[in-house]
């Protein structure tokens, strides 16, 4: 889903450019200003779409790239197979995905939630929605393979709660195999479910 920015509205070019830099500055490092000059915008035409500012900006920018990771789940998870099979495919799209942005293009939506801990702030509410909506989708998934209520949202918690630690210790260590690991373990764990 990653949109050329140029060919979208001031509005849509704010959202994604604001993406980008959560996802490799993170929410304190990165400036409303700059925003701006990166979006090709005025400041003033940010304030206009973002009255509320950076933490504005930032609540669309994060949603926005759930629905991003939110897509590359359903259509990996999509289709005919075991799903421990599509989770492992998901690990190794991350992995891939992360080598090639030099190990700087993490998960935007952890970054923000670990920057703001403590907070009742709206980045908060919509890091969570984000990971809640995530381990919706694997749920459903795993519900459609067989498994039971319970399993499926337990199993779904430990999928998203995962992929996500292996991705910021990819990153740290520089290396796709955290993220392959935790995909071959988890695929491991869905497949005990008899999915």
């Amino acid at each position: 889903m990653v949109q050329n920015s140029s060919a979208l509205g001031t509005r849509d070019r704010i959202v994604v450019v604001a993406a980008r830099l959560i996802q490799r500055q993170g929410y304190v490092g990165t400036g409303i200003k700059q925003i701006a000059k990166e979006a090709e915008a005025t400041l003033g035409s940010v304030y206009h779409f973002f009255p509320g500012g950076k933490e504005a900006v930032a609540v669309a920018a994060i949603a926005y790239s759930a629905e991003e990771f939110a897509e590359m789940l359903r259509a990996g998870l999509a289709g005919e197979g075991a799903p421990g099979v599509a989770i492992e495919r998901c690990a190794g799209e991350l992995a891939v995905g992360l080598r090639e942005s030099g190990w700087v293009d993490g998960c935007p939506v952890t970054a923000a939630a670990l920057e703001t801990l403590g907070t009742e702030s709206e980045i908060q509410r919509v890091c969570a929605e984000a990971l809640r909506g995530w381990e919706r989708i694997v749920e459903d998934r795993l519900l459609g393979a067989g498994l039971a209520a319970e399993d499926a949202r337990e199993v779904a918690t430990t999928v998203i709660g995962a992929l996500e630690g292996a991705e910021v210790t990819a990153q740290v260590a520089r290396s796709e195999e955290p993220l392959r690991a935790v995909g071959r373990q988890l695929a491991r764990l869905v497949g005990t479910y008899g999915a």
